[in-house]
């Protein structure tokens, strides 16, 4: 009996470990890397290009929305192109857009052309995520999906800590050139991925995809796109404003040093790292999809009130407590999962693209927000006021939402 139990367990970790899982986490490495890395070089790279401190900030903001307006665009185009093409022809035809990309960016001396270029790049980004975990997602035998979430999500988002290291030891331009490098050789491994059987049956069965506007015209499939995106919250919260601003909340709280943003982002995605790790192997141990993120929102939110209200008092109990914070939001794979599994197979891709696009631009509404009721409220007040609704959101969505651990997802939206 042991020694069947070990076969089993053998085969299930093959099973997790094939090809197309490690295919998706290596392409989440490479995408996190490169979305984050602009945000890491913009100082730089701007000052590089001749712009004065105001400017910096100015356009870089501009630049930065530039990048998030191709995300934006990109999930639904990616998302369609899925469920009409094929997941496969999504991760050759947005890691090829956002590889060149930014090799191009490490040669630009235009802030025009910059732009631009982080418009392209955003537009390919926007593929990678969402059509490798609905690819995973009908690929995994529905008892294993879990797992295969953790080992996408844990490899891909040591992407961030890959480019604070990449621009660290290097230089901006070279930093972009190394994204870009293993954007293409990463390239070259998917040509051995195949196609999704899920994908493939449906389009020999004839299902049509469903037209992606119908999402927010039929009632009943609204609502499931919606939970998706607001369960998802409080993790583009803490990495938007909360770690972002690290340093402004430092300085709320009195926390002596010279505490830098960069510092308290890094910090959050180790945990971030290790915590979408843990939440996949924890759906699975509890056999439920919902438990398991219920159980990482209530972290998260404990972490928030000790972040604005603990009396942190040093820079060791800062760090720390934004570790704790990434370790809690770690269910961004676990997330998409659930969201891939909520709808049928000829609009899952269309959902779980533009879903993880959709939620990784929220902080277009939350930042503006929290930078409005700063001045009067205060920086841990306008971040405690934004966080308020964020978890009640959150906590609303996941409510009702569909239990999905263990569905079969051969199935197609009519």
């Amino acid at each position: 009996m042991a020694s069947i139990s070990a076969s089993n367990n053998t085969s299930a970790l093959r099973t997790v470990l094939s090809l197309p899982v490690i295919v998706a986490s290596l392409g989440y490495f490479v995408d996190v890397y490169d979305l984050l890395l602009f945000n890491i070089v913009r100082v730089p790279s701007l000052r590089e290009l001749g712009l004065s401190e105001a400017e910096i900030s100015a356009i870089g903001a501009k630049i930065y929305n530039w990048q998030q307006a191709g995300l934006l665009i990109g999930g639904f185009f990616w998302g369609i192109w899925g469920d009409k093409m094929g997941r496969r022809s999504v991760l050759f035809g947005s890691i090829l857009m956002y590889s060149l990309a930014n090799i191009v960016c490490g040669f630009t001396n235009n802030v025009e052309v910059y732009a631009m270029l982080r418009f392209i790049a955003g537009l390919g980004l926007a593929g990678e995520l969402g059509a490798g975990i609905t690819l995973i997602a009908e690929i995994l035998p529905k008892h294993l999906r879990g797992y295969g979430a953790s080992v996408v999500a844990s490899v891909g988002l040591a992407g961030a800590i890959a480019a604070f290291f990449a621009v660290k030891l290097t230089d901006w331009r070279t930093a972009y050139f190394i994204g870009g490098g293993m954007g293409l050789v990463l390239l070259v491994l998917r040509f051995n991925v195949l196609e999704s059987f899920l994908f493939e049956k449906a389009i020999e069965s004839k299902a049509k995809a469903v037209q992606w506007w119908k999402i927010f015209t039929k009632r009943e499939k609204l609502i499931r796109y919606l939970r998706c995106m607001g369960i998802a919250l409080p993790t583009y919260l803490v990495i938007g404003i909360y770690a972002t601003f690290g340093n402004e909340f430092a300085k709320a709280l009195g926390v002596p040093g010279d505490i830098q943003a960069g510092s308290c982002v890094l910090y959050t995605y180790i945990g971030i790292v290790t915590g979408d790790f843990f939440s996949g192997i924890l759906s699975q141990w509890l056999r439920s999809r919902r438990k398991a993120i219920l159980i990482m929102l209530l972290m998260t939110l404990a972490g928030v009130v000790v972040l604005l209200y603990g009396g942190i008092n040093s820079a060791t109990t800062l760090y720390s407590c934004y570790g704790w914070l990434g370790f809690s939001i770690g269910y961004i794979a676990m997330f998409l999962t659930t969201t891939a599994e909520q709808f049928g197979t000829n609009l899952r891709a269309t959902v779980t693209t533009s879903v993880a696009n959709n939620v990784r631009a929220t902080t277009l509404l939350t930042l503006p927000v929290f930078q409005f009721l700063k001045p009067d409220w205060g920086v841990l007040q306008a971040g405690a006021s934004v966080g308020i609704v964020c978890f009640i959101l959150a906590i609303l969505s996941l409510w009702k939402m569909e239990e999905t651990y263990g569905k079969d997802l051969d199935y197609v939206e009519q």
